[in-house]
Formats: structure tokens, C-alpha cells, sequence
């Protein structure tokens, strides 16, 4: 049997390198990447300013609380402007 009979296995092909992986990611990805990226700047510039400027005399894990709310906050934010957009589409 020649060898130009035997399928192709996807181990047979090259693995793509680390750099087209990124790529592929990024192409796919990247205005969801950009918004996550300016939500986490301005919330963390937001909670440091609340904490410095704000509360200048709270504990540091005041400071934590307020990174964390980040959490509830990102995603209440992009549910919501998800939300906003089905409605305005009808």
C-alpha cells in the first residue's frame, strides 16, 4: 500500500506557533479585549481615587473591597449595555 493512501492524521500537521495562536485570538477577540482592557483601567483608576482622595484615612482593605467590586460591577455593565441593545433593536 503506497503512503499517499494513508489519512492524514492532525498530528501529521505542523502545530501553529505561540505568535499565529495570538494572533488568532486577537483577531477574533479584540474589540471584547479592548473594552475588558478600558473597563479595568477606569475602574481601577475610579477605586484609587475614591481610596486616595476620597477616604484618604480607610483601612487598605478598603481599597480591596473596592478592586473587587470591579467584579459585580464589569459584568452588571456589559449585561446591561446587552440588554440595552435588544431593546433597541426592536
Amino acid at each position: 500500500m503506497p503512503d499517499s493512501d494513508t489519512a492524514k492524521t492532525p498530528d501529521d500537521e505542523p502545530s501553529p506557533s505561540v505568535a499565529d495562536r495570538a494572533r488568532d485570538v486577537l483577531s477574533e477577540n479584540s474589540t471584547g479585549m479592548v473594552q475588558d482592557l478600558l473597563f479595568a483601567v477606569a475602574w481601577v483608576g475610579l477605586a484609587s481615587l475614591l481610596y486616595d482622595f476620597g477616604f484618604p484615612t480607610a483601612p487598605r482593605w478598603v481599597l480591596y473591597m473596592f478592586m473587587l467590586a470591579g467584579i459585580p460591577a464589569y459584568f452588571g455593565f456589559f449585561i446591561s449595555l446587552e440588554i440595552a441593545k435588544e431593546q433597541s433593536q426592536r
